[in-house]
This record gives C-alpha cells, sequence and structure tokens, in this order.
C-alpha cells in the first residue's frame, strides 16, 4: 500500500514554469514506477508522464521537451518540472503509481494502482 499527496499547482502565466512534487508513503517507494495524469472537469483523465523504477521515462507528445518528471527515491518523492506552460495545460494534475513488479505499460489511467488526490494548475494566457 502507498500513500500519494500532491502539492506546487498553482497559478502562473503563459510561459512560465512550476514545479510540482508527490510525496510518497512507505518504505519501497523504489520499486514503483510512478505517473503524471491530468484531467480536466467533465472530461478523462489523460497520461502525461511516466518513470519507471529504472529512471525510464516517457512523455506525452504535447509536452515532451518542456516538462521533465524525476524521482528522489531517497526521500520518497516523484516531481514534475514544468516550462514553457500553455493555457492548454490547466488541468488537475495526479500523480500514480504501480508495483514494479506488474508487467505493461504506463499509459493508461487502469495501469496503476495508487492514486494522489491531485493539484490544481492553471496557466493563464
Amino acid at each position: 500500500q502507498v500513500q500519494l499527496v500532491e502539492s506546487g499547482g498553482g497559478l502562473v502565466q503563459a510561459g512560465g514554469s512550476l514545479r510540482l512534487s508527490c510525496a510518497a508513503s512507505g518504505r519501497t517507494f523504489s520499486s514503483y514506477h510512478m505517473g503524471w495524469f491530468r484531467q480536466n472537469k467533465g472530461k478523462e483523465r489523460k497520461f502525461v508522464a511516466a518513470i519507471r523504477s529504472s529512471g525510464a521515462a516517457y512523455y506525452e507528445d504535447s509536452v515532451k521537451g518542456r516538462f521533465t518528471i524525476s524521482r528522489d527515491n531517497p526521500n520518497n518523492q516523484l516531481h514534475l518540472n514544468m516550462n514553457s506552460l500553455k493555457p492548454e495545460d490547466t488541468a488537475v494534475y495526479y500523480c500514480a503509481a504501480r508495483s514494479a513488479w506488474r508487467a505493461g505499460s504506463l499509459l493508461e489511467v487502469h495501469d496503476y494502482d495508487y492514486w494522489g488526490r491531485g493539484t490544481q494548475v492553471t496557466v493563464s494566457s
């Protein structure tokens, strides 16, 4: 079992930057694959970025080159550095975790076992 708590969201102007963090409980953070998703009201939750326990990272096409996912295993933290933000990046951002022993992709909501409650990111034009 792992509990996830996101932080770092807020209001920023287009072109600005934010750094999201996700604090994970438990002593086995390094054995989880981690992901970031985002969701707007009334719409489906969508993949943003993921990082495997090995450190391999994956990004949704629209954020490649602007967002960077990273993990700090000793401190049980997941981060998402977001640069060159656009109004279309506005959403609630969720952190997710999946046990590394379970095979499969990291691109879909159903690939993950645990979710945080989300943090709001608003990008003004």
